[in-house]
C-alpha cells in the first residue's frame, strides 16, 4: 500500500512536550472522525503506516504517534529493549493524550486503537483520556490490575487470536469478565489464529515465531472494526 494520503506532523502533549506522528488523511476532510493508531512493539513501521492509510481510505483521519521517537526494528530482541523503555503511563497519559487532544481540534469524535504493545496501551488510554468516544483493541492487554474497568465510559471492540502465545486465551476471559463486571460495552471475537494475525507482514520465513498473518480472519476482523467504527464514531443521521 503507498503512503500517498500521509505525511509526518508535530504535535504537542498536556505537558507542552513536542512528540511527532504521521498523520493520514481522508478525502473528505470535513465532518470526518478522527482515530489513533498505537503502533506494535515494532515502532513507526511502514505496516503500521498502512494501518492509518487504510483507515484514512475509508474516511478518518488517523494519527500514529512516535512512541518510540524515531526508533524502529525487525529485531524481536530489539524490539523487547524498546518495549522496556518505554514509560507506558506516560505514553498513554502523555503521548496517546496528546493525540487525542490533537485530534479533537478537527473531528468531534476521536477512537484509539492498537496491535499488540499498542493493544495494551489502547485500553490504559481508555481508563485515563475522557476524551476518547471508543476503543479497538487487536490482541494486547497490560497486567489486568493495572485497568480500572470502572473509569472506561465508551463502547469497547476486542479481536483475539485463541493459540495467541504472547497473549493467552484465559486472560482474555479474564480481562472480558472484568470488563462487563463494570458494565463497560464490550464485545470480544476469538479467531482461531496466532499472534499478529492481522500483520500482513507477519508470513514467510522472515516472520518472528509465534506470529502468523491470517487474511481471512484480518478480513472479518477489518469488516466488523469498520462496522464498530461506522457505528461509534459518526453522528447517527
Amino acid at each position: 500500500m503507498k503512503h500517498t494520503s500521509g505525511s509526518m506532523i508535530t504535535f504537542r502533549r498536556p505537558d507542552g512536550q513536542d512528540i511527532q506522528g504521521y498523520l493520514a488523511k481522508p478525502q473528505k476532510l470535513e465532518g470526518a472522525p478522527a482515530i489513533v493508531v498505537i503502533q506494535e512493539w515494532w515502532g513507526l513501521n511502514d505496516q503500521i503506516r498502512g494501518v492509518a492509510d487504510r483507515l484514512a481510505q475509508s474516511g478518518y483521519l488517523a494519527l500514529v504517534p512516535d512512541l518510540f521517537r524515531g526508533k524502529t526494528t525487525v529485531e524481536e530482541e530489539e524490539a523487547h529493549h524498546l518495549l522496556d523503555g518505554l514509560d507506558f503511563g506516560d505514553a498513554a497519559s502523555q503521548d496517546i493524550r496528546g493525540a487525542v487532544q490533537y485530534l479533537k481540534q478537527h473531528s468531534e469524535r476521536v477512537g484509539v486503537t492498537g496491535y499488540c504493545m499498542g493493544g495494551a496501551l489502547t485500553l490504559l488510554a481508555l481508563c485515563n483520556i475522557p476524551e476518547v468516544s471508543a476503543g479497538v483493541v487487536w490482541y494486547g492487554f497490560p497486567p489486568l490490575e493495572y485497568i480500572d474497568a470502572s473509569k472506561i465510559k465508551v463502547p469497547v471492540l476486542g479481536h483475539w487470536a485463541t493459540q495467541d502465545e504472547f497473549f493467552p486465551a484465559e486472560t482474555v476471559d479474564a480481562l472480558e469478565t472484568k470488563l462487563t463486571g463494570a458494565n463497560v460495552d464490550v464485545e470480544f471475537h476469538r479467531y482461531l489464529a496466532h499472534h499478529a494475525f492481522a500483520n500482513e507482514t507477519a508470513v514467510g520465513p522472515g516472520r518472528i515465531p509465534r506470529t502468523q498473518f491470517d487474511p481471512v480472519w484480518s478480513q472479518l476482523a477489518w469488516d466488523r472494526t469498520l462496522t464498530f467504527w461506522g457505528r461509534e464514531l459518526w453522528p447517527q443521521r
